[in-house]
């Protein structure tokens, strides 16, 4: 298939030209002339960009005010959950996403994503976030206690095929009895936990909030913070020495303030508490050359999927370019995450691609609602204007 005449848009250029797809990957990209029945699909200037990468989403969560009613949902059901929510974030035009995992049911999800059993973006996926006992997210984690079964955990992860692993460093605004700003883990299990994992060829992350937190993860060797709430000086300069990767998931606090009459009455309080530091120290970060990694956060309370590109809107009004934004939600994302082979328009790459009308660097809202999304070249959601076939 021949796409022609489109505003080829990515993390670094802009420019007009067509664009090759050929068994599921992009072919050729510049001024091309048709093959012998090649499908023609005359893009008349609209745009064509990379499908988004959501370097931080919750398929197990569905925008509910608490996840205590996921917790009693059992493993057919939450499989079924999951499903339905990856579908909704393909369809949107997140081709590629970094999954928090509960359970290890979205391992299974990755499996029939894979097969093609059924509709979901790329996917790289743990089996369950580490935490200490009564910790933020322990309804669904691995509740540890010491840097021995902190390593225990790590390989437990390992050996079900985690593709990364996820720690809870401070707690949280949607687990009652945790503080976001207090620092749980000690640095012994913080250690155990980032060594372990690095000694299994895997990248670590980590749930912070506050500066101390984040701090101590840095210089444990984690390799992304999410959130990032509370950063201080000292936090900032520490991920940029120790090259670490921010995904701020401006999206998480942003419903629940904009949604506060119907929050539980906890996460109410400590959103009140976060919101205003949080963009704060996300504008700081930038500035200060942080690396950015576009998260969302997705399925936390009123954070539904499929709103995905709404977090590059919120990224581009708190400190990034919209060009900075557009790279931190396709190609940084996908480098950090380990989606290699998507979110750029390279040939050799996965041609799973977006096609929007107008400019999104003017008017990022664009992305909310895509015209056509493609999936390894095929047409997921929307439409392409019919074309001939060359001869």
């Amino acid at each position: 298939m021949l796409l022609r005449d489109a505003r080829l848009l990515s993390s670094t250029d802009d420019h007009e030209g067509d664009l090759r797809v050929a068994d599921g990957l992009i072919d050729a990209v510049g001024d091309l002339s048709p093959r012998s029945d090649e499908r023609i699909v005359d893009l008349d200037g609209r745009t064509l960009m990379p499908g988004l990468v959501d370097a931080h989403v919750h398929f197990s969560l569905s925008g509910e005010t608490s996840v205590e009613s996921v917790v009693e949902l059992s493993d057919a059901e939450l499989a079924l959950v999951e499903a339905r929510n990856a579908r909704k974030t393909l369809e949107s035009g997140v081709t590629g996403t970094r999954v928090m995992a509960a359970r290890g049911v979205d391992l299974d999800l990755q499996r029939a994503v894979t097969r093609g059993d059924v509709p979901g973006p790329r996917m790289v996926v743990n089996d369950r976030s580490i935490t200490i006992t009564g910790g933020h997210g322990h309804h669904l984690g691995r509740e540890i206690d010491g840097p021995v079964d902190a390593r225990k955990a790590v390989r437990e992860q390992v050996k079900r095929g985690a593709e990364f692993i996820k720690f809870m460093t401070t707690g949280g605004v949607t687990t009652p009895g945790t503080d976001p700003d207090r620092v749980a883990l000690t640095d012994d299990e913080l250690d155990a936990l980032v060594d372990e994992t690095h000694r299994h060829g895997l990248h670590a992350a980590t749930h912070v909030h506050g500066a101390d937190g984040a701090k101590a993860a840095a210089l444990a060797g984690v390799d992304t913070i999410e959130h990032g709430t509370f950063l201080d000086d000292e936090a900032i300069e520490l991920l940029v020495s120790e090259d670490v990767t921010l995904v701020p998931t401006l999206s998480a606090p942003h419903y629940i303030v904009r949604n506060v009459e119907w929050a539980t009455a906890d996460s109410a309080r400590k959103t009140d508490h976060i919101y205003e530091a949080h963009l704060e120290s996300f504008a700081r970060a930038v500035d200060a050359g942080v690396r950015i990694a576009g998260g969302t956060d997705a399925g936390t309370p009123f954070n539904y999927h499929g709103s995905n590109a709404a977090e590059i809107t919120f990224m581009i009004e708190h400190g990034l370019s919209p060009r900075g934004a557009l790279a931190a939600m396709t190609e940084t994302a996908a480098e950090t995450v380990g989606l290699d082979g998507c979110g750029t328009l390279e040939p050799g790459t996965d041609a799973d691609l977006l096609v929007v009308a107008g400019d999104p660097l003017e008017e990022s809202t664009t992305l909310n609602d895509p015209e056509a999304v493609l999936f390894g070249g095929d047409l997921v959601s929307g439409f392409l204007p019919d074309g001939p076939t060359s001869r």
